[in-house]
């Protein structure tokens, strides 16, 4: 069951900060610097700016609203199903994954998000800013959130740039005292912002190279420690290889890579893994 979401303070505080960037990148830095939007540059900038922000503003608002995923009432893993070779179990007893919360198993990369209060099917992390989980159904979405936020702030800050440097250039000849200032936040707004945004999506394109929640790169390295100490070799049981992954993640297509779908996700309950080719081929033997 979806829960209800509602806007707290980290929300409105994003949406505020979306507002200025696109008031100041659109009524001042193109304003300044390529003549308004009575020039041919103006235009295309203030389009491709505000195409940008539209798309910002609605993957932003469905990863706040959709439900990323929760437990079905009637799962129950089969030890016993040849379609699902890997079952996860407790580090402690090695007995199936229970949620004494939920009162309910855990399917594979399901995890119990204490903000929540319930199970999160391949969940990633709980994110303030969207006072919601990222997990299996709408990380996608949060992705290719962050992903054209930084095309925003990499594009509101070339256009920064160019204003300053033509603003020095004209010795500083701008009628309006404010358009400085609004300069100068604009570049501690921005920098800072755009910086974060950049590490965020450079981490997740990481992770999703190799199929792994954030959770799961932290288990993974106790994992790796644990293996080698006994002189074996870790693998995370979801990587199918870079190509693989991505598809998995992003989907089949590559054009829908960077659009806001979800249709190849699956249940959630059950996810491919490197066994599954292994005991296709050995079928057809």
């Amino acid at each position: 069951m979806g829960q209800r979401r509602t806007v707290s303070i980290p929300i409105i505080l994003v949406l505020g900060v979306i507002g200025y960037m696109y008031y100041t990148t659109i009524f001042i830095f193109i304003e300044n610097w390529l003549g308004g939007l009575n020039t041919s540059h103006g235009i295309l900038n203030g389009v491709a700016f505000t195409i940008t922000t539209i798309i910002c503003i609605i993957t932003y608002w469905i990863a706040i609203c959709k439900d990323p995923g929760g437990v079905p009432y009637n799962f129950m893993p089969d030890v016993e199903d040849s379609q699902t070779p890997i079952q996860e179990i407790k580090r402690k007893g090695g007995d199936l994954r229970y949620c004494q919360k939920c009162s309910c198993y855990k399917p594979p990369r399901a995890h119990h998000c204490r903000v929540c209060k319930r199970c999160v099917l391949r969940m990633d992390h709980h994110c303030i800013w969207i006072n919601n989980c990222v997990g299996h159904a709408n990380y996608k979405i949060f992705f290719v959130f962050v992903l054209y936020a930084v095309i925003a702030c990499v594009h509101s800050l070339i256009l920064l740039v160019g204003c300053v440097l033509d603003d020095a250039e004209k010795d500083g000849q701008l009628e309006d005292g404010s358009s400085r200032i609004h300069f100068i936040i604009s570049g501690v707004l921005i920098v800072p912002l755009g910086t974060a945004l950049s590490i965020l999506l450079g981490w997740h394109v990481y992770l999703i190279l190799q199929n792994k929640t954030t959770i799961e790169y932290h288990e993974g390295v106790r994992a790796t420690w644990l293996a080698e100490k006994v002189g074996n070799v870790y693998r995370h049981p979801y990587d199918l290889g870079p190509y693989q992954n991505l598809t998995t993640v992003l989907g089949p297509n590559i054009f829908t890579w960077v659009f806001p779908t979800s249709r190849h996700i699956g249940s959630g309950v059950r996810f491919r893994t490197p066994f599954d080719n292994t005991d296709s081929n050995s079928s057809a033997r």
